[in-house]
């Protein structure tokens, strides 16, 4: 079948009216990150559909900003945790209704650079603008959660509590900040991931113990940002996070200068500024890429996976810096066949085919290369879509991809695997 066709295929079917899951079954609500990608594949032949699916998205924002990384429209057993688990407090909601029900954590905040894009694809300027306009203050009011509640002595680094945060759950970087959190006992859970994907291709059930542990301390703290900053045993700044914060931050001023006021220019120039100089404490010149950092321990995490490249999206490395993470990439790519492991492969802790731990992803994958495409280094960013789009074409849209074999992994079908090939590997094609 054209791949442009069954990639459009899976977004309708992954479609539940209103709002797209990731993929049936394994993953069956709305997570945050996955609808911002899945609205770049949209706009491609549904304008309107696009933005429908990120105003779906926000109604799950609370009062505070804090935009959930999952919205629970619909029950479903596939899904393990489910809303009650999260405990989702009762006054969250502005206007006291209590649903959508969701979880109590965010995810990477991509969305503010999906608005813009689409803002400036669409051909329905006045719809677009309109949906634009009707975002702002929502995606703004976002934005200044995560520079208040999540870096509330002002750094200009916004911290995480839980893996599933970063959106990379079961990466390396995360082993040993993860041992501080004691797993939970005789729980009884059943996870519903293993009766749709092989063990070997997802995270350890002692990762999944201690992932629970933490969603149990925070539904007891009611999700208070001052609670959460002094007892969360987990807490790390993530590239990932961090990255597409900044991004998004230039690209939410830019968002400002057509729909919001010279005070909110003024507030978002000042994060943006506050938080390039920031980066230079997670710069590892020995090593030729950025780190994660463990801010109970104080130091860097020094395990390098894919998002130490991420930098590049969000535009903050030097061209020196560029020259360095241009090499190391390509270093990357002469020790396995398809680029970007999410991990480095001669890395102790690669593991071709597990989740977050050396598989290729395609969102990844288009950040890292529209960064490099960036700077101008053309050659390498032509090299990770080339092997996007073989991925593509030799196993289909899976969630993501061994870096060795080209084979599929995850859940199939994957929604923003179709969306990214519409958005930049058919253009090119």
């Amino acid at each position: 079948m054209n791949l442009e066709k069954q990639s459009k295929e899976i977004l309708n079917k992954n479609d539940r009216g209103g709002y797209t899951v990731p993929t049936a079954r394994l993953y069956p609500f709305q997570w945050n990150w996955d609808s911002g990608f899945t609205a770049l594949g949209l706009v491609k032949y549904n304008e309107e559909r696009a933005w429908q699916e990120l105003e779906k998205l926000f109604e799950g924002q609370w009062r505070d900003g804090l935009l959930p990384h999952i919205i629970f429209h619909q029950s479903s057993p596939d899904y393990y945790p489910g809303p009650d688990l999260w405990g989702m407090p009762k006054d969250v909601f502005t206007n006291d209704r209590l649903t959508p029900k969701t979880s109590g954590i965010s995810q990477p905040p991509v969305l503010a650079t999906v608005v813009r894009i689409i803002l400036e694809e669409a051909c329905d300027k006045d719809l677009a603008e309109t949906a634009a306009q009707g975002l702002y203050p929502r995606l703004l009011a976002w934005h200044r959660w995560w520079w208040t509640a999540r870096d509330p002595e002002n750094t200009g680094l916004s911290v995480v509590y839980h893996p599933w945060e970063t959106g990379m759950d079961n990466s390396p970087a995360w082993d040993n900040a993860l041992q501080r959190v004691e797993a939970v006992k005789n729980s009884g859970y059943k996870r519903r991931d293993l009766q749709q994907v092989k063990q070997s291709q997802r995270p350890s059930q002692q990762d999944y113990d201690r992932y629970m542990s933490l969603v149990g301390l925070f539904r007891s703290l009611k999700y208070n940002p001052e609670a959460l900053y002094e007892q969360s045993p987990f807490k790390v700044i993530d590239l990932g996070v961090n990255s597409l914060l900044q991004r998004g931050n230039t690209d939410l001023l830019s968002l400002a200068q057509q729909f919001g006021s010279l005070e909110e220019q003024t507030e978002i120039e000042t994060r943006i500024n506050l938080t390039k100089q920031a980066f230079h404490r997670l710069w590892a010149p020995e090593l030729s890429i950025y780190l994660n950092w463990d801010c109970i321990s104080n130091t860097p995490i020094e395990i390098p996976v894919a998002s130490g490249f991420l930098p590049l999206f969000a535009r903050i490395p030097d061209k020196q810096q560029v020259v360095q993470m241009s090499n190391e990439l390509s270093r990357w790519s002469g020790l396995c066949r398809y680029l970007v492991p999410s991990c480095s492969p001669d890395s102790a802790d690669f593991e071709a085919k597990r989740y977050w731990r050396g598989p290729v992803w395609f969102i990844v994958n288009w950040m890292i290369g529209e960064g490099l495409e960036h700077y101008g280094e053309t050659a390498l960013s032509e090299k990770i879509r080339h092997h996007s789009r073989e991925l593509a074409e030799q196993s289909g849209f899976f969630e993501y991809y061994d870096p060795q074999d080209s084979s599929g992994l995850g859940g199939g079908e994957f929604s923003w695997t179709a969306a990214i090939f519409l958005h930049w590997l058919l253009e090119k094609s």
